[in-house]
């Protein structure tokens, strides 16, 4: 009788499940018996993927994080790098709407009181940030946005879409002042801050979500706040 075969779905569920249990119900619903009913499985399994209820925390922010590079990497770079910097924020915006209790654990806060992160975890943040810090620094390069540190620019960017998204998730952003309407303001807003021409920005917002729709296969677009 041949072996039972390990599941190769079983590490991403049970840190899908883990990040439920954790968004949903707060840290002492973090167990390891819960855990492995929730997905089905032994405790034994759980035991064997992580050694250790920090260690699955620890999997869980370096796995949200790992999302967000990649869908904010595939944004790639183009001739219209302010278009490229929209385009990062949708990305964003995106990645913690379609992985709402990944996003919720990535940040800390009261989600993860008795487990502790490193500085090291934090990182895969930062890293993350770099994306958005070359953009930046191609949009000064190309006269649209003004001489001034990229980094700080980029951060400023990162603070307010946090915000946004944060409401969004929570439920308090309704009309006439919507998500959508937030989020195109928001944008356009902190391009034009860090030096852009409005029209100019505008113009790249659209090319922005023209190229999220084609990457992505998607309709979504807020055409009300494009008029």
């Amino acid at each position: 009788m041949s072996p039972r075969q390990a599941d190769p779905e079983l590490g991403a569920n049970l840190l899908e499940a883990a990040a439920r249990l954790l968004a949903e119900q707060g840290p002492s619903a973090l167990t390891t018996r819960r855990l492995a009913a929730a997905v089905g499985t032994s405790t034994m399994a759980v035991y064997t993927r992580f050694s250790g209820m920090d260690d699955l925390v620890r999997a869980l922010v370096h796995e949200g994080f790992g999302r967000l590079a990649a869908g904010m990497g595939a944004v790639g770079a183009s001739d219209d790098p302010v278009a490229d910097v929209a385009e990062l924020g949708i990305a964003y915006r995106q990645n913690a709407l379609e992985h709402s209790h990944l996003y919720a654990v990535m940040f800390g806060g009261s989600t993860l009181v008795g487990f502790s992160l490193t500085d090291e975890d934090r990182s895969h943040g930062r890293y993350t940030l770099a994306i958005l810090v070359d953009a930046v620094e191609r949009c000064t390069r190309a006269g649209r946005f003004e001489d001034g540190d990229a980094q700080l620019t980029a951060h400023r960017m990162w603070i307010a879409l946090h915000g946004l998204v944060t409401l969004e998730l929570g439920g308090y952003l309704t009309e006439p002042y919507d998500a959508d309407t937030c989020f195109e303001a928001q944008v356009r807003g902190l391009i034009c801050a860090a030096g852009d021409d409005a029209a100019a920005a505008t113009e790249s917002m659209r090319a922005a979500w023209q190229r999220h729709r084609i990457r992505t296969n998607t309709d979504q677009e807020p055409e009300k706040q494009l008029s």
